[in-house]
């Protein structure tokens, strides 16, 4: 196990015991027994795609099946020689049975009790998530590029861009995938190889997750999320502690979030590995920090216990729009993976200076007497909502989606006494209002109904504008995913900054 600041006093190594040990032994390289294995792949979206295309290229008979395929991606399984099934979850389970698979291999939305994975387990068929998959044929080009490995209820896409860029600046040849929106696989199958992979994981590709050993890794921060999925807090929470599994050099932990530094504790990792600290206080031994607005290192330097290495400054930080504490955060820990990872701290301050954060994650959308337009819709939960939040001090807040079993009542009840009013949205609505009812009795708040308008931005903007006053945020911070009015949070956000302009013409 890693102790923060020291070194682990074993590898970890445990026995596999799961079904299919002796096949999946051999299936550890590009190189491997791949040819004629008969594969199938549950879920024909992206990350179906990219692994069944992946098989067909090692020379797999595979099947895929899912509940649905765009006429494009029927297309593209026809070139590369796949077999494809739509059918609904419950009858997939009978595709398998036909195909007599000797591998499966499970997109990430899939849940654990889904009847095709049931079939698997109950006739001995190993289950491969698409993360390990990468993971086995990372040696493609001869030499596997090492892996950095980062997950996190909220944190996660604006971490793993800083630390590519922290590697890029320093001349490393680095990639951002998985979670992120491009595959692992993807990157592992380009024409030039990789020196570092900085791979993005939700707790869903965590849960699939056997082999995978990292340069380094971090878990930014752990909140209730995605509880419908896990069926437990326990259970995303340790979903969320496999990124530390197998870790060889460096487990980044938040000293302001103790679950983190639990899950490195228990973690099984290389012999080696030290436990590293980030936090926006002053830094002990084996942490990064910040002392009189300097973001400093006193983890990757030999005179740890007496000096640290200045990175970069808070004022740097704000005139690059990364001034939020939990984007400072974000900062230190993408520094500590790149310390890792040997970058100097003149490349980290150059990224860092010239980063600017994607669009929908906290971004000014414009202002209008005063008032000011943030679009976070990527907040996404109520602890990314709670970071939001916190940045400002009196808010007009647009909320509300599909809350995904997470109770939104103390967020609401920490952050009442910042609210000018709310204006709820979405389909998850009554939690939201009954936690303004009884922490906020006196604040404004209205509703955009389903029904009342095709036009939901438009009618939320109105009314925060209608609340707002000089000097105030109109935030649009959900707290909730998007699906159930919008395609996505993208979507979400690009309408919110729309109907800003529309207001202030």
């Amino acid at each position: 196990m890693a102790q923060p600041g020291g070194a682990v006093s074993d590898a970890g190594v445990r026995p596999d015991d799961r079904p299919g040990a002796e096949l999946l032994a051999g299936l550890t390289s590009w190189y491997g027994p791949w040819r004629d294995l008969r594969v199938a792949v549950l879920g024909a979206g992206i990350t179906g795609f990219a692994v069944a295309d992946t098989l067909a290229e090692l020379g797999c008979r595979v099947l895929v099946t899912g509940e649905s395929v765009t006429d494009d991606r029927a297309a593209l399984l026809d070139v590369i020689g796949a077999r494809h099934v739509v059918a609904p979850l419950g009858e997939q389970a009978a595709v398998l049975a036909q195909a007599d698979p000797q591998l499966v291999v499970v997109s990430p939305g899939y849940h654990p009790d889904a009847p095709p994975l049931t079939w698997a387990a109950e006739h001995g068929v190993p289950v491969l998530g698409d993360i390990e998959l990468a993971w086995r044929v990372r040696d493609r080009h001869g030499e596997p590029a090492d892996w950095i490995t980062i997950t996190g209820t909220n944190g996660k896409t604006t971490t793993t861009q800083l630390t590519v860029a922290m590697l890029a600046a320093a001349g490393v040849r680095a990639r951002a995938c998985g979670n992120i929106g491009s595959s692992v696989l993807d990157a592992v199958r380009e024409p030039e190889a990789w020196r570092v992979l900085v791979v993005e994981l939700s707790s869903y590709q965590l849960h699939w997750m056997h082999e995978v050993s990292p340069l380094a890794s971090v878990c930014l921060n752990v909140a209730d999320d995605h509880l419908d999925w896990h069926g437990s807090a326990a259970a995303y929470r340790a979903a969320k502690g496999r990124v530390y599994e197998r870790t060889r050099v460096a487990c980044v932990y938040n000293v302001e979030d103790p679950v983190t530094e639990q899950l490195v504790r228990e973690a099984e990792v290389v012999e080696g590995a030290r436990a590293i600290g980030f936090t926006r206080d002053i830094p002990r031994v084996a942490e990064l920090g910040i002392v009189d607005d300097v973001l400093c290192d006193r983890a990757f330097l030999d005179d740890r216990r007496r000096a640290a290495l200045e990175l970069t400054t808070l004022d740097v930080l704000s005139s690059a729009g990364l001034a939020a504490p939990h984007v400072v955060a974000d900062v230190l820990a993408a520094a500590a993976l790149a310390r890792a990872a040997d970058v100097p701290p003149a490349a980290i301050a150059a990224a860092v200076a010239a980063f600017r954060l994607d669009a929908h994650r906290i971004q000014s959308v414009g202002q209008r007497n005063g008032v000011t337009f943030i679009d976070d819709s990527k907040a996404t939960n109520p602890h990314a909502a709670a970071a939001s939040l916190g940045a400002f001090e009196s808010v007009v807040w647009i909320a509300g989606g599909l809350l995904k079993g997470v109770d939104v009542e103390p967020l609401v009840a920490e952050h009442a006494r910042r609210l000018r009013g709310v204006v709820v949205i979405g389909a998850d609505r009554q939690a939201l209002l009954t936690a303004l009812a009884r922490h906020a009795t006196d604040l404004p708040v209205a509703e955009v109904v389903p029904g009342d308008t095709d036009d939901v931005m438009t009618r939320a903007v109105a009314l925060a504008v209608g609340m707002a006053q000089p000097g105030d945020v109109v935030l649009l911070a959900p707290a909730a995913a998007s699906m159930d009015q919008f395609t996505d949070y993208g979507q979400r956000g690009a309408l919110f900054a729309q109907a800003v302009r529309a207001q202030a013409e």
